[in-house]
């Protein structure tokens, strides 16, 4: 679905955050994943995201603490609309994968 970039030499940007995320409610089965790529892509933001055998989607994702900030509420916009319920029950602060380059759904 995503074409790949050169990323050859590719860097974390300065200033850059990681965040491990847990999203609990109706995540799966809906797209969730994939539109969380789809906005992760939209912002260059790298990392992952998964769903769990627990019904939950677990995340990590990296870039400038403002594409983070926009990831959130990209998503809000994204599922304005939708009937879908979703919170985020664990986040934390992680440190940043240097060499990172690209945002994948991981099975």
């Amino acid at each position: 679905m995503f074409g790949r970039k050169d990323t050859t030499g590719h860097q974390a940007p300065e200033g850059a955050v990681r965040l491990a995320l847990r999203f609990v409610g109706q995540v799966q089965g809906v797209g969730f994943r994939w539109t969380s790529a789809l906005v992760a892509k939209r912002l260059e933001l790298t990392g992952w995201v998964r769903n769990e055998l627990d019904g939950s989607v677990t995340a990590e994702i990296q870039g400038t603490p403002e594409h983070v900030g926009a990831f959130f509420s990209q998503m809000l916009e994204e599922y304005r609309h939708r009937p879908i319920s979703y919170v985020i029950s664990d986040r934390e602060d992680i440190p940043v994968v240097p060499d990172e380059r690209r945002f994948q759904v991981r099975y």
